[in-house]
């Protein structure tokens, strides 16, 4: 794992705020193989059918040796960030979140704006095996991508877990654009407060982000904050991976 630190001068407590970290990430430091990415595409353990089985593992194969995997966070001075009942204040943005975000934020002093990717790859490859008619490989390229994000999405949070716990300091759970609510287009606003095409992803002008396999948002910080279960029983979004996760560990 490779870190390039930015420059920052704010604290909070001794932790450095303002600042911007970036990792590359090898694959294997993630929690992430077969089984992931079996109950990714909706089977349960041992349903898979072979062939898709043989797929996943030469697919995740090959993505050890091509993945540019990548995370970030920022960590904003408390005194740029505001709380309120619908939404999210940050460096002069308002980030309309909805109240299941903001009620999940509850206690927090800050926010981390964090982001992952894939990497580009994912996308040409997948896109070069639909167009030589190998729908299954396209397939599973999309979902060892998807996969491989969140699980760096999740590597990001052990690590922000770590630099906070020396300061009795604690996360929320992770909330992106697009989700609770929350309208996609603001991805702009929180790029905005990232450096340019932070980690290589960029913005469309739909909020699109490419590589397609990234993910970002926010992350509370404080002394006060819980990691809850997500909200999906109160979540109108019927397409979300979290309602998906959900379903499956029933």
């Amino acid at each position: 794992m490779q870190e390039r630190t930015l420059s920052s001068q704010i604290f909070l407590s001794g932790i450095e705020t303002g600042q911007v970290r970036e990792f590359r990430i090898p694959l294997q430091e993630l929690n992430f193989n077969e089984a992931s990415v079996e109950r990714g595409m909706g089977y349960e353990n041992g349903s898979l059918p072979d062939f898709y089985r043989e797929k996943i593992t030469e697919i995740i194969t090959r993505s050890a040796e091509v993945a540019d995997i990548r995370a970030g966070y920022r960590i904003l001075p408390p005194e740029q960030f505001l709380l309120e009942k619908e939404q999210v204040s940050c460096c002069r943005q308002t980030f309309q979140t909805g109240k299941i975000i903001a009620r999940q934020l509850k206690n927090s002093r800050t926010v981390a704006l964090f982001a992952s990717t894939a990497g580009a790859v994912f996308d040409k490859w997948s896109k070069e095996l639909f167009n030589e008619g190998d729908f299954p490989g396209g397939y599973v390229v999309d979902c060892v991508g998807s996969e491989i994000v969140e699980s760096a999405a999740d590597w990001l949070e052990q690590r922000l877990i770590e630099q906070l716990a020396s300061q009795n300091l604690k996360i929320t759970n992770r909330f992106s654009p697009g989700y609770c609510g929350w309208d996609v287009f603001e991805q702009h606003k929180l790029f905005s407060l990232l450096p340019p095409e932070f980690l290589g992803i960029r913005l469309t002008e739909s909020a699109l982000m490419v590589p397609v396999k990234s993910v970002s948002g926010f992350i509370g910080v404080g002394e006060n904050v819980k990691r809850l279960s997500y909200p999906c029983a109160i979540c109108d979004m019927k397409n979300c991976f979290r309602r998906r996760q959900e379903k499956r560990h029933q």
